[in-house]
Parts: structure tokens; sequence; C-alpha cells
């Protein structure tokens, strides 16, 4: 089960003197932790090539953004800063776990919404077609802001060009690069 970083609900604390309510709300908490945990570990797995707990430095930005998290590369390197063992180019899954539970349950690294992204595409669609060439796109992605490195240019583009018309049809792809804000995510603690 996948979760989103930036779509969580908060969970209300109720207050009752009841304890059995309040012993329920505990235990709730303790399985959506678990929960979390679960899911964090089951991102982790798929590189963990040598099944010791461990994966290569390089594959923890893939990772957090499987988990729905998307931290801008200087919160992804303090991140990474955090959890590597001792600049071995390694991280071990027991360094990982706490550091990517908090990361989750406090609602770090939110994907952008719909409509601010639809509005920056817009901004970047100067003559209003509802598309972008590859081109314009390119160098945007590369020249501004934080720049993207051209594999990640490539990949894109083969996800989001239309394949007749080599266009990018930036409407049709906001809903597909953003979260549904009503989808159920890890509470907040």
């Amino acid at each position: 089960m996948l979760f989103l970083c930036g779509q969580r609900h908060s969970v209300a604390r109720q207050h009752s003197n009841n304890g059995a309510v309040m012993a329920e709300s505990s235990q709730s908490a303790e399985t959506n932790l678990t929960d979390v945990q679960n899911d964090i570990k089951a991102a982790f797995k798929p590189f963990d090539y040598q099944a010791n707990n461990t994966v290569d430095v390089r594959e923890i930005g893939t990772i957090i953004y499987s988990l729905g998290c998307f931290p801008s590369q200087a919160d992804l390197h303090d991140f990474i800063a955090e959890v590597e063992e001792d600049h071995t180019g390694y991280v071990h899954l027991d360094r990982f776990l706490p550091a990517m539970t908090k990361v989750l349950v406090e609602n770090k690294f939110p994907p952008i919404p719909e409509d601010l992204l639809l509005q920056a595409f817009e901004v970047l669609d100067k003559e209003k077609k509802g598309y972008l060439e590859p081109e314009e796109l390119i160098k945007y992605m590369t020249q501004e802001g934080e720049p993207f490195t051209q594999m990640e240019v490539d990949e894109m583009l083969t996800a989001l060009a239309d394949r007749e018309k080599n266009l990018i049809y930036y409407k049709d792809l906001t809903s597909q690069l953003t979260i549904d804000p009503d989808m159920k995510g890890y509470p907040k603690r």
C-alpha cells in the first residue's frame, strides 16, 4: 500500500475520561506507525541487492519519491547526510527507517498541488496553446531553477510527450503528475 507524503490526514485527538477510548486511540496510532514503517521497508527492499538491509546512497532519492515525498535536491542531500553510513556510499535500514518515518509522519517534502502545477505550465506556455514543445520544456528544465540532469529530462519527455505529435499537453498531464488531495495517507501524530 502506497501512501503519499503530502496527503496525510491528521488523527483527531479525542479528549475523554473513558480509558477505553484512549486505549483505542493509542492502539490506532501504533497500528498507523507500523503501517508507515512497513511501507518504508517495502520501498527499501527492492534496492537491497545484497539482501543485507543496505542500499546504495544513490537509490535513496528514488525510494523517497516512491513513498510520495518530493524533497528539493538540497533537502535530499541533507537527508542522505543524516542517514549515510560514515560516508561509505551506503545506507542501512536501521538508520533509514526512523529518519524516513519522521519525514512521513511530519509531512515533510509534500508534492505540489495540481492548481500550482497547472499555473506553472501556463506561465511557460506564453502563447496559451495548451501544450509545450519538448525543446521549450528542455530549456526550462535544464536552465532555470533547480536543473534536471539529461537523464531525468529524457525520462520525463519519454513519459510525457504525445507519441504521435511529440508535444506535451500539460493540462492532461497535471492530474497524472499530482496526487489526489482526497486520498488518505499517513496520519500526523
